[in-house]
Order: C-alpha cells, then sequence, then structure tokens
C-alpha cells in the first residue's frame, strides 16, 4: 500500500558544503545511502517527499505540511538529546514518524543513561563510570583493562585502537584527550575480552522478534579491541561478518536483545550490540534505536542480506510497523 511519506535525514554534503568538518559530519548518511533509501521507498510504491534536516521539518510542518508518515533517519547536529530532535517536533506538530520517541532517542545517545535503565532492568551490561573532568577520573574504582569512549556519540565516533587502557595513567591520558576533542563526558567500562555480535530487531511490543545474531569479527588487519570507526570505515579489509545461529550464544543474544529493546522503548527497528564477558556472558553495549540503513555497508541491512531478506522488504516491514502503531 504506497503510502505519502516525508523523508527526514542530516546529508553529510550539505554540512561539508557549509563548512563542518569531516569528523564532525561522520555520522551523517552520504548521497548513496539518502538515494537509496529514497528509491527503495519508491520502489515500495510510496510518495516520498524529500524534507532533509530538523529545521526544514519545523518550516514545513509550521506552514502546515503534513504526511501520513515521515520516515526519519536524522541524526541532529549538536547536544546529547539531537537525535530527539526530530521525533519532537513530530508530537509537537502531532505527526506519525518510524522509529523510537524523543525519550529514547535521548536516553540512549547518552550510553551511561541507558546502561542505567538496562543494569535496573536486571540486564547484563559491564561495571561503568563517568568521567565528566578529569579530576574524575581519581574517583574511577574499577579494575584494567578498561575500555573509554565518549558518552553521546554514534558510529564509533571516539573509539580507536587507543580506547583499551591497562592502567590507571594511560586511563587519565585518554579521558583527558576525550574530553578536549569532544567536549562531553566520558563512559569508562570494564574491558569485555569476549566476542562481540550485534543483534537486529524488527517490530513493536510482544510482536518485536529478532532479525538475525550477527558476529562482528576482525581480520588480521583491524583494529581488534573494538569494532573502531577505523574498522567500519574500512570494513572490507578489516571486518567479517558471520551469523550465529545454533549455538548457546545466539539464544542468550537473543534474549538480551528483545529485553533492552522492550526497557529502553525502542520502536519499528533497532539494532542491539553486545559483547561477552570473560565467562562468555553477553553484555550490553549500546543501542542503535536509528539504525544505520545503507543497503551496502551498515549492520542491519547486511544481516538481512545473510538471512535472505531483501533490503525493500526490510525497510517494507519497518513501515509497516510503524504504520501498525498509528492505525493508519
Amino acid at each position: 500500500m504506497g503510502r505519502r511519506l516525508g523523508f527526514t535525514y542530516d546529508r553529510k554534503e550539505d554540512y561539508v558544503a557549509a563548512g563542518f568538518s569531516s569528523a564532525e559530519v561522520m555520522e551523517f548518511d552520504a548521497e548513496d545511502t539518502i538515494g537509496a533509501l529514497e528509491g527503495t521507498l519508491r520502489q515500495l510504491g510510496h510518495d516520498v517527499t524529500r524534507i532533509g534536516r530538523g529545521v526544514e521539518l519545523a518550516r514545513r510542518l509550521v506552514a502546515g505540511e503534513r504526511w501520513e508518515l515521515v520516515f526519519n533517519v536524522a541524526e541532529g547536529v549538536s547536544g546529547r538529546s539531537r537525535e530527539a530532535q526530530v521525533p519532537a517536533l513530530c508530537e509537537l506538530f502531532d505527526q506519525p514518524y518510524t522509529f523510537a520517541d524523543p525519550l529514547t532517542c535521548a536516553i540512549t545517545l547518552d550510553k551511561a543513561m541507558a546502561k542505567r535503565i538496562v543494569r535496573d532492568s536486571s540486564l547484563a551490561t559491564a561495571p561503568f563510570a563517568v568521567v565528566a573532568r578529569e579530576a574524575d577520573v581519581a574517583a574511577v574504582h574499577l579494575e584494567p583493562p578498561l575500555f573509554v569512549k565518549p558518552i553521546a556519540e554514534g558510529s564509533s565516533k571516539g573509539v580507536t585502537g587507543r580506547s583499551l587502557v591497562h592502567d590507571r595513567s594511560q586511563l587519565a591520558e585518554v579521558c583527558a584527550e576525550l574530553l578536549a576533542t569532544f567536549h562531553q563526558p566520558v563512559l569508562v567500562e570494564t574491558f569485555l575480552p569476549g566476542r562481540e555480535v550485534t543483534v537486529g530487531v524488527l517490530g513493536n511490543g510482544p510482536q518485536a522478534r529478532v532479525v538475525a545474531v550477527m558476529e562482528v569479527g576482525f581480520t588480521d588487519q583491524a583494529e581488534v579491541s573494538a569494532y573502531t570507526a577505523l574498522n567500519k570505515e574500512e570494513y572490507l579489509q578489516r571486518v567479517s561478518y558471520r551469523l550465529v545461529k545454533d549455538e548457546p550464544l545466539a539464544s542468550a543474544a537473543r534474549s538480551l536483545a528483545l529485553g533492552v529493546y522492550a526497557a529502553l522503548g525502542c520502536r519499528d527497528a533497532a539494532r542491539i550490540d553486545v559483547r561477552c564477558d570473560a565467562a562468555g556472558v553477553p553484555c550490553f553495549l549500546e543501542a542503535n534505536p536509528l539504525p544505520g540503513l545503507n543497503p551496502v555497508r551498515s549492520d542491519l541491512p547486511i544481516m538481512a542480506r545473510l538471512i535472505g531478506l531483501p533490503f525493500a522488504e526490510l525497510m517494507g516491514s519497518i513501515i509497516e510497523g510503524a504504520a501498525l502503531r498509528y492505525s493508519l
């Protein structure tokens, strides 16, 4: 069934043209992704209007424009609640939209907030501390090795080979670097040395279902401590992907991901990142309620491809899940 869709996004090329640096636009989608999404939505029979960033959406909503549904992949530009801006605008103007609501988008971008909710829901996540200023390092009572990253970034921004620290002097150095570079608190976690998987989830409420559990493996060219920004950028040389099916890890990761999806209030689709501790127990890393949707290189489309689910069907499921929520 074709619908009138508004399409919100932050296009990398637009921001570069406006003077933003490549680091500042790392999370944004390039035209190849935006064009592929638009083309697929049209292929599914929808009438798509490109809107763009949140400010453009605000202008059009104020002018009285409406759509049956806004398909939202906008990340926002600044602030730890930036991913909540488009959903909040939609709710303010009673405009139906895809994916998570403002609260979930804000909570999940702040990794410590998300971990607190997951932990309080009796779901496994590594012990952690937050360093808001350099003096806070002295109050971190976690035993190395530790893993350190900015508290409110996506696309592994700020995650490098230096994120794994082995002593307190190194912890102080890396926290100082991240505080100076990203101007936000730093999340410090007990390092999880086990296998890493990412879990795709589709649907809403009791009907939410796992698409697949996909292991992220590293080649001999990779930064092996984590799924770093460099590994993601050069994934063809540095990363290998495989489905995890008939083994205990698959069942445990599915259960954890569905629990996290519900606890954090994800909707329509999300990707839940998981890594195992030394005993092999899967632990929550972070949730992506606006999962990357490049049809070639994003994790959710990759796992869909590995199970034989065409990209168009994946997109159709997201749209219909949102439409069902609104009884459209």
